[in-house]
C-alpha cells in the first residue's frame, strides 16, 4: 500500500511539473507572437511614418521586445 500512495505522489508532481512547463511554453510562444507581430508592423512603416511617430528604425527590435515582455 505504501509504495502506491508514493507513486501517485511522484505521478502527480510530475504531473504538476508537465502542467507547468506546458504553460511556461504557451507563454513563450504568445510572447514570440507578440514580438514578431510588432517586428512586422513596425518594419513595414516607412521612415516617415516612424519619425511621425517619434521612432527611428534602429528602435524596432527593441520596442518588439518590450511588447513582448508586457505579457
Amino acid at each position: 500500500m505504501a509504495s502506491l500512495s508514493m507513486t501517485h505522489v511522484a505521478d502527480g508532481a510530475r504531473s504538476g511539473r508537465l502542467g507547468l512547463l506546458k504553460s511556461q511554453l504557451r507563454a513563450a510562444l504568445e510572447r514570440r507572437r507578440i514580438y514578431r507581430t510588432t517586428l512586422n508592423e513596425l518594419s513595414a512603416l516607412s521612415d516617415r511614418d516612424l519619425a511621425d511617430l517619434g521612432l527611428h528604425r534602429s528602435m524596432i527590435r527593441r520596442i518588439a521586445l518590450e511588447a513582448a515582455n508586457k505579457v
